[in-house]
């Protein structure tokens, strides 16, 4: 995996969130981006987003282990969104964290919501002890944290 998009409704609040509650590192901060076709930037946007997007904020961050989140925030979109579960597509990304206390404090701190209590993914067995949790930045996107990599957590011989 390279890099994961994600939208959001401040791109100041989103940059602060994912810094300072996952811990995500800045590659390149706010950037605006016009609706232009003077260079190749300008033009791929017109292609992906279509005449007339407006223009929007861009940032890149980078995990500890160097997948990319790109930020947007759009002009002309609400803040923050409800999660459809019957659309269709990507619907939250995961990482993993030995502290799960502590995201999820900061978490809520930094005006995300914690959707759940951490659980086991397989309680009825003690040599596996993989922990997951869902929460939500303040815009509404889902994300996960585990505790183990996702191998660690599925094979069915790990112990």
């Amino acid at each position: 995996m390279n890099h994961v998009g994600i939208m959001v409704g401040n791109m100041d609040k989103a940059v602060e969130f994912y810094t300072k509650v996952l811990g995500l590192r800045i590659v390149m901060n706010n950037t605006k981006v016009l609706e232009e076709r003077e260079t190749a930037i300008g033009r791929m946007c017109i292609a992906v987003f279509g005449e007339g997007f407006k223009g929007f904020n861009i940032a890149h961050l980078v995990t500890t282990d160097g997948i990319g989140l790109e930020l947007f925030e759009m002009k002309d979109r609400d803040d923050r969104h409800e999660v459809d579960f019957s659309r269709l597509g990507i619907f939250h990304f995961c990482l993993q964290t030995d502290d799960f206390e502590g995201v999820m404090k900061k978490t809520e701190e930094f005006g995300g919501k914690v959707r759940m209590d951490v659980m086991r993914y397989h309680p009825e067995d003690n040599t596996k002890q993989a922990k997951m949790v869902y929460l939500e930045d303040p815009f509404g996107n889902l994300f996960e944290l585990y505790s183990h990599t996702y191998e660690e957590t599925y094979a069915s011989d790990y112990e």
